[in-house]
């Protein structure tokens, strides 16, 4: 999650894999700024393991990559760079790059109160630019709360809203499972996010 913009000069997308490399916390480069990422609570945190772990298990042994926080996107066409909490592509395009991925058919972020709307708005935005993304997951980390924006044959973006006993369907993927198996012995405290 993008927290604040960094006092660093504009850089070329080349300076920015150099000067990350140097530095002990991750950023996001959008328009040749870099955004430090911030830390997340506990159950950010638990919540982003376990979407990696629950798509990863599925995807064991296919030719596609789960990647988690550490994954940079490139968002299409342009020369930007951002960490969702968990990613999966199966572009075989994205299997000949080292430090970013292009082309997700799935993104996940977990939200907190000083990114949900940069997740839903400015961040998709650029997301959906993207012509092999079919699934973004927006996550809740304070209640059993899960929003799907999901991309139909037709090319349009719909919304379904998940609660306490509702099965996830991730068509991206072919991954259907029960919204607690995310949430189970969490403590959520509804108006308490990061």
């Amino acid at each position: 999650m993008i927290v604040a913009k960094d006092n660093t000069p504009q850089l070329t997308p080349e300076e920015y894999f150099a000067w990350e490399e140097q530095q002990l916390e991750k950023h996001e480069y959008i328009n040749g700024q870099v955004y430090a990422m911030g830390g997340g609570s506990v159950n950010h945190s638990r919540i982003a393991v376990r979407f990696t772990t629950i798509i990863d298990t599925h995807l064991d042994g296919s030719n596609c990559i789960t990647g988690n926080s550490d994954l940079r996107i490139n968002i299409v066409g342009t020369n930007n760079y951002t960490y969702p909490d968990a990613s999966v592509t199966c572009d075989d395009r994205d299997k000949t790059t080292t430090q970013y991925i292009t082309y997700p058919c799935l993104i996940v972020e977990v939200l907190s109160k000083t990114t949900e709307a940069y997740d839903r708005g400015g961040k998709f935005r650029m997301y959906r630019q993207n012509p092999a993304l079919i699934d973004y997951l927006l996550v809740s980390s304070t209640s059993i709360e899960i929003d799907l924006y999901h991309k139909n044959d037709a090319g349009d973006w719909l919304i379904i809203n998940y609660k306490a006993g509702d099965k996830i369907e991730l068509k991206s993927i072919n991954l259907n499972f029960p919204i607690e198996q995310v949430y189970r012995g969490l403590t959520l405290e509804p108006g308490n996010g990061e």
